[in-house]
């Protein structure tokens, strides 16, 4: 188990985020201009309740919106794709294993983004590997 002082918050989780945002490629850097980052300490119990997760540690990241493959010229009134991550199950799996905190937040962002792109896991861990 890692040993550090203060944990990181959530403006720092952003920080993070951000920099990892901007070290995708083309085209996917470019069509994330409307999509809202939100870090936020744990998912609320609706979101929990309709995926059917029971530990609220058990959720890092969620994409919320409807991914580019299936948008449509007649959707209106939609709010903005978002992507959350969820500080403490971030910091408490970091807290538990080897990899560095801008390695995991890197990873659970591009999982993420991936689900707003309507990407397969094989796609979504080839983005990942191209974000490194």
């Amino acid at each position: 188990m890692r040993q550090f002082g203060k944990p990181p918050s959530a403006a720092d989780i952003e920080a993070i985020a951000r920099a990892a945002l901007e070290q995708l490629p083309e085209p996917f850097a470019q069509s994330l201009g409307d999509v809202v980052l939100l870090v936020q300490d744990f998912a609320d119990e609706d979101t929990l309740a309709a995926m059917g997760i029971e530990d609220p540690f058990g959720l890092t990241g969620l994409y919320e919106g409807v991914p580019l493959t299936e948008q449509s010229v007649e959707q209106s009134g939609t709010l903005p794709e978002r992507i959350f991550l969820y500080r403490m199950p971030i910091i408490d799996e970091w807290a538990g294993g080897e990899d560095t905190l801008e390695h995991l937040v890197a990873h659970v962002l591009i999982h993420e983004v991936g689900h707003h792109f309507g990407l397969s896991d094989d796609d979504i861990h080839a983005l990942e590997d191209s974000a490194e």
